[in-house]
């Protein structure tokens, strides 16, 4: 392979500038670069447009260099990320040199070398890494990881109790490392959904390491900067929303008719929700692929319901984490009442002496999955009554999360505006109708009413930078959601890329979401192939993964030549992309199944397969 040669970079520095830099940087090892690499930028930070620093004291001493601390994230939804970045922000402001990484941009050839390293990373479904992490993980955790006896460490795990496998990626990190000799500088944390609970001692401990451990050889006396203006955080977050109007919000699924004639009556099936929001005047910015943040509130019913069960008053005042609310304010908008945890069941168990609920809760127990996955709390409240108090239970009850869906948009061709596709879910359970929490509150919106938002960026599910490369799409149901502002924004960019997308639901006539824009994207040229898979309209279940075997020839010659692959839905079904995609290689590559499995893992280090499964 030859290799172009590089064409220098135009520099602003004068001939014995460029020199002197030059030595430097040939003589320098890798902790004296890093170390001046985060000097300089200071330094740069420091000056106004006319040069002039704002330095109240001047460098005297060089202080001796340092190996950096490293902050390496795994992030699904932004938590972890967000976790990192305090931690990252609380040792730069102490002064100590260290640099913050997403897993998928640190080179794990680098890890023998590290002799400082803070893992802060989040478990999603069964135990599993989330996709930017993938990568480090298999490294991690295979063969080619190296010993390392120089290394202290400390892991940050975030997760879901309501799961059973609960930080269940982060215990077995933080497990291998110091099975690879590595010393462990403070315990495991392992945060559930009230993060900061468990992250911000975590953050403090490391703080206090981090300075015994960093501490220069010799005194460094260090010139005092004062930026010109600090870096501006954004206006509107998870902790400060946006309240953006509603402009639309239109059921996009039918109602399936039974029996003939006058007998003939409408079963309400899937609802699904295609949702218009205005950010005029925001200043929020976004990107295919992101999410949008939304802060929701607990239905009415919901809330009646449990004060039903508890006999509790909703005009009960009770003080909480330094907040005091009447106690339905609570449940509305503080607490959830749809996802359990381990805390709450717990805690019932204690108090009713539910020794079977004890049992479930032990390690290993398969039939905790069973009841987290189709008990609510007023479940849980009806089947262990037990006397509740309103104090105890706003302690008991898990913070409120807010709910992220993937924007169904390109502000390209929207404008000012956010879209975003939603399942209400509604189902039956235990003698009782149940509810969604969030996606019944925004089914409920009308329209000029406004719901409080923010941008989660997802960096890794972008449309490729080179415009000429080719997309393969593969989300069924709700998770076409983002592939439809793919397309919105390859087309008005002009992409000369192709767009290839498979789509799957249960019925054709009643699930087939955004059915004409995507047949006039096809007339227009804007979407080149649509393979679609409806799994009840026959006999034998169909779903998208048989569909990318049918055409395994030309899905394998795509992703040869340089394609990129994004899956968007289920977790299940992810994993059952995942396998069929091995499949399709294995088969056409003449049947090595290393190889396919190898292949797979060097898109996604690569960038070229992404995915974003909940």
């Amino acid at each position: 392979m030859s290799h172009a040669t590089a064409t220098p970079l135009p520099t602003p520095l004068t001939g014995d500038q460029a020199q002197l830099l030059s030595q430097f940087a040939a003589d320098a090892d890798r902790s004296a670069l890093l170390w001046a690499s985060g000097y300089l930028a200071g330094m740069a930070r420091a000056l106004t447009p006319t040069g002039l620093a704002l330095a109240t004291a001047a460098t005297q001493t060089a202080p001796v260099a340092v190996q950096p601390a490293t902050i390496v994230y795994g992030s699904q939804t932004g938590n972890a990320k967000r976790a990192a970045e305090v931690l990252h922000a609380q040792l730069e402001s102490a002064g100590l040199p260290v640099r913050l990484l997403r897993a998928d941009a640190f080179a794990t050839r680098e890890l023998a070398n590290e002799s400082l390293l803070y893992l802060v990373i989040s478990t999603q479904g069964e135990g599993d890494p989330p996709d930017d992490a993938i990568g480090f993980t298999e490294f991690l955790l295979g063969k080619r990881a190296p010993q390392l006896p120089q290394l202290k460490f400390a892991v940050l795990g975030l997760g879901d109790s309501s799961y059973v496998d609960f930080c269940g990626i982060a215990r077995k990190l933080d497990a291998r490392l110091a099975e690879l000799g590595a010393s462990r500088v403070q315990p495991l944390g392992e945060a559930d959904l009230d993060i900061d609970s468990i992250a911000v001692p975590w953050r403090n401990h490391a703080l206090t390491h981090a300075k015994e451990h960093l501490k220069p050889a010799a005194p460094a006396h260090l010139a005092t900067v004062t930026p010109l203006r600090p870096h501006a955080a954004p206006a509107w977050t998870h902790d400060n929303p946006f309240a953006a109007s509603v402009l639309a919000n239109q059921r996009i699924t039918g109602r399936e008719f039974k029996g003939t004639g006058f007998r003939r009556y409408a079963l309400v099936d899937k609802d699904v929700r295609h949702l218009e929001l205005s950010l005029e005047g925001s200043g929020l910015s976004y990107e295919p692929g992101d999410a949008l943040g939304i802060r929701h509130r607990n239905p009415d019913v919901l809330v009646a319901n449990v004060l039903t069960a508890t006999g509790l008053d909703g005009d009960t005042k009770v003080t909480h984490d330094g907040h005091s609310l009447p106690l339905a304010q609570w449940l509305s908008e503080k607490r959830e009442l749809t996802r359990l945890s381990r805390p709450l069941l717990t805690a019932v168990a204690e108090r009713a002496g539910a020794q079977a609920l004890s049992q479930l809760l032990e390690p290993g127990n398969a039939g905790l999955a069973a009841l987290l996955g189709d008990h609510q709390l007023i479940d849980v409240l009806r089947r262990w009554p037990v006397a509740w108090d309103a104090d105890s239970l706003v302690a008991a009850l898990r913070p409120q999360v807010q709910r992220l869906y993937s924007i169904a948009s390109s502000r390209k061709r929207v404008g000012e505006e956010a879209h975003v596709t939603l399942d209400v879910l509604r189902y039956s359970a235990h003698g009782t109708d149940h509810l969604g929490a969030a996606s019944s509150f925004l089914a409920a919106l009308d329209e000029d009413a406004s719901v409080p938002v923010f941008i989660e960026p997802n960096e890794r599910f972008r449309v490729p930078a080179d415009s000429s490369r080719d997309i393969l799409m593969i989300g069924p149901g709700t998770g076409v959601a983002p592939f439809r502002g793919f397309v919105q924004e390859r087309a008005e960019t002009g992409a000369r890329g192709r767009n290839w997308l498979f789509f799957g639901a249960r019925h054709f006539n009643t699930e087939f979401l955004y059915q004409t824009e995507w047949q006039d994207a096809l007339a227009k040229g804007e979407l080149h192939r649509l393979d679609l898979a409806f799994s009840r309209d026959q006999t034998e279940r169909i779903h998208v993964q048989q569909r990318l075997r049918e055409h395994s020839r030309d899905v394998y010659d795509w992703l040869q030549n340089g394609a990129h692959l994004y899956v968007c839905g289920a977790i299940k079904m992810g994993k059952d992309v995942h396998a069929a995609l091995l499949d399709i290689l294995s088969i056409h590559n003449g049947g090595d199944a290393d190889a396919a499995a190898d292949f797979l893992s060097q898109l996604q280090r690569d960038g070229r397969y992404a995915r974003d499964v909940y």
